[in-house]
């Protein structure tokens, strides 16, 4: 064989396998189905998946969905040919999750990718914050499609990274309750028992505020733990509780899971090693077992009147997130005082120092060195661009509720002491005290540091970010220093901001004092127009969170 016939014999292997790994590549992300539909142990093994990611963000082993997809935690490791850029929030995380793990079980998906008003009276405000909850118009089925006599595929890394996240937003979550579960037009969730059947690993927890978790741990006791994800892309975890409001059944808040689907009159073609063909239908709500409206209306189902439902267990009212706590606990609940204390203040610990990292984000990408603009964005808690990625004001608002939870918590545990409730495991002498000897040991456990201006390491306290709590600023222009409540000389010496800067600092007190997150008032105010709370939008006094002032009462 001559030199020139050798290079022609390579070069045509090179072609031949070079053509059969693009092939192989092709076949990869092709989204097939190898099932028509969810059964109960596909939704086990999908819990499953949920609580192991979860698992690595709590120990804050991965940060964002994409590393969580490189951890060792997921079990599909390794089988992604390409690598998957997703951008996933709050709301598009769980959609990102339940799509990824449908396309790895060869599962049929499908999402609402078209979202209205309902047309009823007064149903006003953007889509994520209708005053009476949004329909379904379209939806977006991956399923092979029929080109001429070739079926192909939906392909699988374009729709994981591109198409779910453009195609939902917190609105989908916010439908009513009733016909939801027609056959074209149905909501991609339904309402969930407080059980531990109905609330498991994958439910997701609606804010009605325009927010989203993802369930991924429920202990012995009745803890909820979450995965939350973030405007700037990153991912934390945290525990449920008062920051996760009630609200009209329209607005749908609360625990739901995905409603399960499947592939009606599809046939499976050998060729191709997929069922294709076919339509997919949903579950009806009559047979979800699971399916329940008492987060809406209570035990007692008060249709009439939302306001007026009660939260019964065994014949004793509780309050709904009482309640909770206790229809998720195996067995009788019983409440430990200091480790009831202890878990509140190391969830504030973890949620304190992620913001750490949210606030050097914007400081990172200059944000903080620029000049402020005119005018506020038309609501702090809900834009886009610039302020919505580096911006806290949600986050803030969300950590003063959770302090205020703790000092509440505190005092009601003194409560149920006084009145020898059965549900209290307390044989000590000085409850108050114990319950503070509990707060300092994970105060002095918890490290926070922040960079300052000038790159100096700034050392905090839980404690004195629960001083400072009303003075740390949302605003991305201001100082790091600001940023973290600074007022003593020496710490804030380094912060660089002009005088218009620290007189917006100021004006915002007004903002920063409310932990009620209003998306429905007007916040676009100029500095001149910073001159005192305005309606929905600041407060004059902040509420009480001075759980060490009580319990050294």
């Amino acid at each position: 064989m001559n030199f020139l016939m050798r290079i022609f014999v390579v070069l045509s292997l090179l072609v031949f396998f070079s053509g059969g790994l693009v092939n192989a590549q092709t076949s990869v992300i092709d989204w097939k189905i190898k099932k028509t539909a969810w059964t109960e142990v596909d939704e086990k093994e999908y819990s499953d998946f949920v609580a192991l990611i979860g698992q690595a963000v709590e120990k804050r082993e991965c940060n964002s969905f994409e590393s969580c997809l490189q951890h060792p935690n997921n079990p599909f490791r390794g089988s992604d040919q390409a690598k998957l850029s997703v951008f996933a929030d709050c709301a598009k995380l769980s959609y990102v999750l339940r799509g990824y793990f449908a396309w790895k079980k060869g599962l049929p998906f499908s999402l609402a990718d078209g979202i209205s008003k309902r047309n009823v009276p007064d149903n006003t405000g953007d889509l994520r914050y209708s005053n009476h909850g949004n329909e379904v118009t379209s939806r977006l089925n991956f399923l092979p499609k029929k080109v001429g006599m070739t079926w192909t595929f939906p392909n699988a890394v374009k729709v994981v990274s591109k198409t779910i996240a453009s195609s939902v937003y917190s609105a989908n979550f916010r439908h009513y309750y009733e016909n939801v579960d027609s056959d074209a037009l149905y909501t991609d969730f339904y309402p969930v028992e407080i059980s531990r059947d109905g609330i498991i690993p994958g439910t997701n927890i609606y804010d009605p505020n325009g927010h989203v978790a993802i369930v991924y741990k429920v202990t012995d006791d009745g803890k909820i733990y979450f995965i939350d994800a973030h405007p700037d892309n990153s991912l934390t975890s945290g525990l449920f509780g008062t920051k996760f409001t009630r609200s009209r059944p329209a607005h749908s808040a609360g625990f739901k899971n995905f409603r399960p689907i499947y592939l009606e009159g599809a046939q499976y073609d050998a060729t191709v090693g997929s069922y294709v063909g076919g339509v997919i239908k949903p579950l009806k709500d009559k047979d979800l077992p699971l399916h329940s409206l008492e987060q809406f209306f209570g035990t007692n189902l008060s249709f009439a009147d939302w306001k007026k439902g009660i939260f019964q267990n065994d014949g004793t009212t509780y309050s709904y997130y009482d309640y909770v706590r206790i229809k998720m606990s195996k067995g009788n609940l019983k409440l430990d005082p200091m480790v009831e204390i202890k878990s509140l203040s190391e969830d504030l610990c973890q949620t304190v120092q992620d913001r750490v990292h949210a606030v050097q984000g914007g400081i990172t990408a200059g944000v903080a060195a620029k000049a402020h603009p005119e005018r506020l964005p038309a609501n702090i808690y809900g834009t886009s661009g610039e302020w919505e990625e580096y911006s806290t004001p949600s986050r803030d608002a969300r950590l003063k509720t959770s302090f205020k939870e703790l000092r509440d918590t505190a005092e009601q545990m003194v409560q149920l002491f006084a009145a020898r409730d059965p549900r209290l495991v307390y044989a000590g002498a000085n409850i108050k005290g114990d319950m503070l000897n509990s707060y300092n040991q994970v105060v002095a456990q918890c490290q926070i540091q922040y960079t300052k201006s000038n790159g100096a390491v700034q050392q905090l306290t839980l404690d004195q970010v629960r001083q400072r709590l009303f003075q740390i600023s949302f605003d991305p222009y201001h100082c790091a220093e600001l940023r973290w409540g600074a007022s003593e000389v020496q710490e804030l010496a380094t912060c660089g901001d002009d005088s218009n800067k620290r007189e917006w600092y100021t004006r915002e007190r007004w903002l920063r004092n409310q932990i009620e997150r209003r998306y429905d008032a007007r916040m676009d105010f100029s500095l001149d127009e910073l001159t005192g709370p305005k309606p929905g939008a600041g407060v004059e006094n902040p509420p009480d969170v001075d759980v060490v002032k009580y319990l050294n009462l």
